[in-house]
């Protein structure tokens, strides 16, 4: 029947990460190895980085190719985790049209190739679906409150039409899929200059530079490290319950903009001022997920706490500015 999962290789899985040299997509790629699976990381690095697969290029069991999934691609796989999308506002809005097509086309072109090859496909879907929520936490049975004409609409409406897809796809053609919507997630590899508010924090906080907070710092949001969102990931696309979601991965624990800044002022040392500026338009308020949908399907929950989380992702911040890595 098409979507079986597959059996698995004497030496695990071939997987294709599409993203794969992004944030995330690159944990997860290690994450894949350490499980001794076969990783195919497929990457057009728009917004990827050849450095955070650098270390992974001489294994045999990993392999890289420069390909934009709004183009079909043809490989041989046995699964598939589709993160290739400009996730941060600063990016996506750039070119909003290629975000789109990148949210829709690309899921259209690897849910193809999911269907030829009978193989599971998981979707990095996002907390944005819901929008600006008029409920607080948002469980999986919210629908959303999303603005479909405005700046964010390229990617909160993109990732909204992909998880269609996907579910279409599932009904009309038995495919195994899974769609996770990730919430704020943050650790090392992020990119600088993405606009996320942790590293544009930390490496102001490093520098002594003012820390520019946008409305009155008290809209919340909830910070996941990306080793917990990697772990959650990984569980729904193996569980063998057959779950396909949507589900929530995220941290429950909201936290204050201005007191995310106020932490990180105190772990660097800094003596940077904090500033304020308007908040940007639909700009949501509060984002935090109910995550007991995950914890009872798939017995997950986050465990690393933000303070702990932060220390390390400073560390890595500042020895990349040490190198001189961050312009």
């Amino acid at each position: 029947m098409p979507g079986e999962m597959r059996p698995r290789r004497s030496n695990g899985w071939r997987v294709l990460v599409t993203g794969g040299a992004g944030f995330i997509g690159s944990h997860l790629c290690e994450r894949l190895l350490a499980g001794g699976h076969e990783v195919l990381c497929v990457d057009n690095f728009h917004t990827g980085s050849r450095r955070n697969i650098r270390h992974l290029l001489h294994r045999s069991d990993f392999e890289a190719m420069r390909h934009d999934v709004t183009f079909p691609l043809h490989t041989e796989v046995d699964a598939i985790y589709n993160l290739a999308c400009p996730a941060s506002p600063v990016h996506y809005q750039q070119d909003p049209v290629r975000t789109v097509k990148t949210a829709v086309h690309g899921a259209i072109n690897m849910l193809g190739l999911a269907k030829r090859l009978a193989i599971p496909i998981l979707q990095a879907s996002t907390s944005e679906v819901y929008g600006d929520p008029q409920e607080s936490p948002q469980s999986e049975a919210y629908w959303g409150n999303v603005n479909p004409i405005g700046p964010r609409a390229c990617y909160d409406e993109g990732k909204r039409c992909a998880e269609t897809l996907f579910f279409d796809y599932h009904r009309q053609h038995g495919l195994a899929i899974r769609v996770a919507r990730i919430f704020n997630t943050y650790g090392p590899r992020m990119a600088v200059g993405d606009g996320r508010v942790v590293p544009a924090f930390i490496v102001a906080a490093l520098r002594n530079e003012p820390l520019t907070i946008f409305g009155d710092g008290r809209q919340t949001r909830s910070f996941c490290h990306v080793s917990d969102l990697v772990s959650g990931m990984v569980a729904l696309m193996t569980n063998e319950a057959g779950f396909v979601g949507p589900v929530n991965l995220g941290s429950p624990v909201e936290t204050a903009i201005a007191d995310l800044a106020a932490l990180i002022v105190s772990l660097t040392g800094s003596k940077s001022p904090l500033v304020f500026r308007p908040l940007p338009e639909d700009d949501p308020r509060r984002r935090s997920p109910d995550i007991d949908l995950a914890a009872e399907k798939l017995d997950w929950r986050p465990t690393v706490e933000l303070r702990q989380g932060l220390v390390e992702t400073v560390a890595h911040f500042d020895a990349l500015l040490s190198a001189g890595e961050v312009a």
